[in-house]
């Protein structure tokens, strides 16, 4: 399915996308910034999460985010990930305006008031206690990220490497933060919606045009240095069952590497009739369930294997049964039959990705954050250009014991 669209480029740096769609009553705004986690200073980590909530907590003119857009019938959200922010409100079509008045001014100015600052902190430090270190399996990425990663800044999750990290935040480091990624010539505003697109111009005009832009701090991350032995970590926590988590580093999201990759893990632990179901977890009994899948980040991610192991598994057979099926997969060809499979559900996927105003926003603001909205059309032709042969060949480049890292994650007995 062919998306039409339109993008230009305010005068401000401001890069815009509109599709029109008649098919819905709604709107959906959504604007990406170029701020990640691997924007951050490490000594200074998890500020664009901190900023995630402290974009709801009033703007400099607008005291309440939320109040204006409940009262016209608009819902919001966001995410932030290792490489960007993003940030979407659907309402109705009519009320577009009300959408473009809230994100730019806080794209404008965020209230920069103490109170703000330690009422979102809390929040923060809520959430990295409960969902990271008071909960089950939950500290498994601050301890797999620095394992594999030694010098790129995915070395810590976008919550922040430590807790302390936000508690020492002060109000002069927040705004110089904002000031360094929050600005119409470090973002994207996509929209998808029935609006007449000419007017909607004007009001994007009328909102955005006027911000100015900014001094961006720009940041290379530093490349991850090829691996060269196994890494292993050895952790007890107070879980109800073992788990082994495997990681291997692999390229980056914009290489034909990635699409082998992806379809690779897809044959390994997609579905009920994947290899490491069928024979882990239904024959041979030693998992009660296992993954394989790739991290996707736009630098080089990472290939990951978890498990969770039955009761009286070892873990040394349980890392043995994992690379008994890498082997497996590193010396035999994968089967048309495999491949179809797996290439079906990824195109089924990219098309149900495209049918409400909402992902189609998201997906526009993420193709043109990657290079170029217009690539969200040559997805499904670079997933069926992917052959057998070229699955092989990547799992023995990378499948490597020397490119491997591993988290023994134990119950206490």
């Amino acid at each position: 399915m062919k998306l039409e669209f339109e993008k230009y480029t305010l005068a401000n740096g401001l890069k815009v996308i509109l599709n029109k769609d008649i098919q819905t009553p709604l709107a959906t705004i959504n604007i990406l910034y170029n701020v990640g986690a691997k924007h951050e200073s490490p000594e200074r980590t998890g500020f664009a999460h901190l900023f995630e909530h402290l974009m709801f907590g009033g703007s400099v003119n607008i005291p309440s985010y939320d109040s204006p857009l409940q009262i016209v019938g608009g819902e919001n959200n966001a995410f932030t990930n290792n490489d960007y922010t993003n940030y979407y409100l659907t309402l109705p079509a009519q009320n577009l305006e009300t959408g473009l008045w809230l994100e730019s001014d806080r794209m404008l100015e965020l209230d920069f008031s103490q109170k703000n600052l330690d009422v979102q902190r809390s929040v923060v430090i809520e959430e990295y206690k409960q969902r990271y270190l008071n909960q089950p399996y939950g500290d498994i990425w601050l301890l797999l990220r620095p394992l594999a990663y030694r010098h790129h800044p995915y070395q810590w999750p976008t919550i922040g490497k430590s807790v302390q990290h936000i508690q020492d935040a002060r109000l002069r480091e927040v705004r110089e933060f904002f000031f360094a990624h929050y600005a119409p010539n470090n973002a994207i505003l996509s929209m998808s919606g029935n609006v007449d697109l000419e007017k909607t111009r004007g009001l994007i005009e009328k909102w955005f045009g006027s911000i100015p832009p900014r001094a961006i701090r720009k940041k290379v991350p530093v490349p991850e240095p090829i691996q060269t032995e196994r890494r292993v970590l050895s952790v007890k926590r107070d879980i109800p069952q073992h788990a082994i988590y495997m990681v291997y580093h692999m390229s980056g999201r914009m290489t034909k590497d990635f699409y082998s990759a992806d379809l690779m893990t897809d044959i390994l632990s997609s579905g009920k009739s994947s290899r490491l179901f069928q024979k882990l977890v239904l024959e041979e009994g030693i998992f009660t369930d296992i993954n394989a899948y790739v991290t996707g980040e736009i630098d080089e991610g990472l290939v990951v294997f978890s498990g969770k192991l039955k009761k009286h598994i070892a873990m040394e057979q349980a890392e043995s049964a994992i690379l008994q099926e890498i082997d497996r997969l590193k010396k035999g060809l994968v089967t048309q039959r495999e491949l179809t499979r797996v290439k079906n559900k990824s195109e089924a996927s990219m098309g149900f990705s495209l049918i409400s105003g909402l992902n189609k926003a998201m997906e526009l603001a993420y193709f043109e954050h990657l290079g170029d909205a217009d690539l969200i059309h040559t997805e499904s032709d670079k997933v069926q250009a992917v052959e057998a042969d070229d699955i092989l060949n990547l799992a023995n480049r990378i499948l490597r014991e020397e490119n491997s890292s591993i988290l023994y994650y134990q119950a206490e007995q």
